[in-house]
């Protein structure tokens, strides 16, 4: 079944027994943010449609944000876009975006997933985290025996909202940012990024 068939985050939590909590765990990692950036942003916002469709919201708002900051962590990662993620039958699909270990065999090999990303499509972030929490289960589990968290982030592009799975509790951040206040934005996705890598370099020095 494809992720994007699970509506209800209750139905993933039942169907694959992870618990489901909300805390505030998020922090934020100042990043800077290069002008020539704002500016853009402040221009595609002003003169541009931007969010008159999934494909817009998604070229616009969120994959900007994303890119920026993952060229701090190019080194260890890719950033992949509607890459497709499967681990069996029940868990497959296209996540929009996905940050993955670098693998020693170059950009082209798609290596363990450490951060998904999913679309609110039409602002409907229950199911987006629906949709976010099944891939999140599959990343796990790609990740085979390794206690990795794993990261999610559902966001229509004017929102964005963070969650993490470790082992089988999901906890979902209860506050969300908005595009609004830019530079927290990108301090939490820098936050969640750094979490990623230093997962990353523990495991390589065990």
């Amino acid at each position: 079944m494809s992720f994007s068939n699970y509506k209800t985050i209750g139905a993933v939590v039942k169907e694959f027994q992870v618990t489901y909590t909300e805390a505030n765990f998020m922090k934020e990692i100042e990043f800077n943010i290069p002008n020539y950036f704002r500016e853009d942003l402040e221009f595609m916002m002003r003169e541009a449609v931007v969010d008159n469709s999934e494909f817009a919201v998604c070229e616009n708002l969120i994959y900007p944000i994303l890119k920026e900051v993952w060229k701090c962590y190019y080194s260890k990662f890719v950033l992949w876009s509607h890459q497709s993620l499967t681990y069996n039958q029940n868990l497959s699909g296209f996540p929009e975006y996905i940050l993955a270990k670098r693998s020693p065999l170059g950009k082209v090999v798609f290596d363990k997933p450490y951060l998904l990303l999913v679309e609110a499509k039409q602002d409907k972030f229950d199911q987006g985290w629906a949709q976010c929490l099944a891939e999140m289960v599959a990343a796990q589990k790609l990740n085979d025996e390794l206690e990795v968290t794993i990261f999610g982030i559902v966001s229509n592009g004017k929102g964005w909202e963070f969650g993490k799975l470790e082992a089988n509790i999901f906890t979902k951040n209860n506050s969300s940012y908005l595009i609004q206040e830019l530079d927290r934005i990108f301090a939490a996705v820098n936050y969640v990024f750094q979490q990623c890598e230093v997962q990353l370099n523990e495991l390589v020095a065990v």
